[in-house]
């Protein structure tokens, strides 16, 4: 299955994602990029984020960032620090 511009937009919302903690989140304002918002609500319907404009990952979400994170590392040739 081919990457729609939609998935993409959903995993580069999810890669900014705080990994470090479970206290920080993100907060999708309503003035940043309509692909930003939309992917944000996306998050949410799919039960990866714990609010409609971002909030905190879900335990789905964090494994979605893991995997999302992993796929950046082995796609640029970066190693993980």
């Amino acid at each position: 299955m081919p990457y729609t511009a939609e998935l993409v937009d959903e995993m580069n919302l999810l890669v900014r994602f705080p990994m470090h903690s479970d206290l920080e989140g993100i907060k999708v304002r309503g003035d940043a990029a309509p692909e930003m918002v939309a992917a944000a609500k996306r998050l949410f319907t799919k039960g990866l984020v714990t609010q409609e404009d971002g909030g905190y990952l879900t335990f789905s979400g964090h494994q979605a960032v893991e995997h999302a994170k992993s796929t950046i590392r082995i796609l640029t040739g970066t190693v993980a620090v």
